[in-house]
C-alpha cells in the first residue's frame, strides 16, 4: 500500500492516509472495453492496482495494464478521480489505447474479456462500470466518491 511519507517529524495526532492506486479504460477502435476477472474474488474490473512510489500516474497505467492484461497501451487523458472513503483508496482513472502486446491472464486475473459499453454494467458494480462508462462520456475527468459498493450522490 502507498502511503504519504513526510520528511517532517510526526506528531502525536495521527493523520489519516491514503493509498493511491491507478486504472486504464482500454479502448479499441470499435469501441469495445478491456476488462479483467480478478482471481481473488472473481469481480469484473478495470485492469490496475496501486501506484508505486517512483512512479509517474500514466507510467503506473501502463505497467498495471501491461502485468494483469500483456496488452501494451498509450494513455490518453485522466478521465477521473474515485475516492473509495471506506478503505482510504484514491484511484486515478484513464482512457488508454492498446498500441502491442498480447492479451493474457496473469497471477491477479483468471479473464480478460473485450466488452461493449451496453455489456459493462451488467458485468461489473456500478463503482467499477461508472469509470468505464466515464471515460466515454467526453466531460471528464470526474470526481466521484462510494463506499466500495454504491456511489455516492454529487452535491
Amino acid at each position: 500500500m502507498l502511503l504519504y511519507m513526510s520528511n517532517s517529524a510526526p506528531t502525536s495526532r495521527s493523520t489519516p492516509r491514503h493509498s493511491v492506486s491507478v486504472a486504464g479504460v482500454v479502448v479499441r477502435d470499435d469501441g469495445r472495453l478491456l476488462a479483467i476477472q480478478r482471481a481473488d474474488n472473481g469481480t469484473w474490473e478495470l485492469p490496475g492496482g496501486v501506484l508505486e512510489l517512483e512512479e509517474t500516474p500514466e507510467e503506473g497505467v501502463r505497467r498495471e495494464v501491461l502485468e494483469e492484461t500483456g496488452l501494451q497501451v498509450d494513455v490518453a487523458e485522466l478521465t477521473g478521480v474515485y475516492k473509495n472513503v471506506t478503505v482510504g483508496v484514491v484511484a486515478l482513472v484513464f482512457r488508454c489505447k492498446p498500441v502491442g502486446g498480447a492479451e493474457c491472464t496473469s497471477d491477479e486475473t483468471t479473464a480478460v474479456q473485450w466488452l461493449t459499453p451496453e455489456e459493462v454494467s451488467g458485468r461489473m458494480s456500478e463503482v467499477y462500470a461508472i469509470r468505464l462508462l466515464d471515460a466515454l462520456d467526453g466531460h471528464g475527468p470526474h470526481v466521484r466518491s462510494h463506499d466500495g459498493r454504491q456511489l455516492f450522490a454529487v452535491r
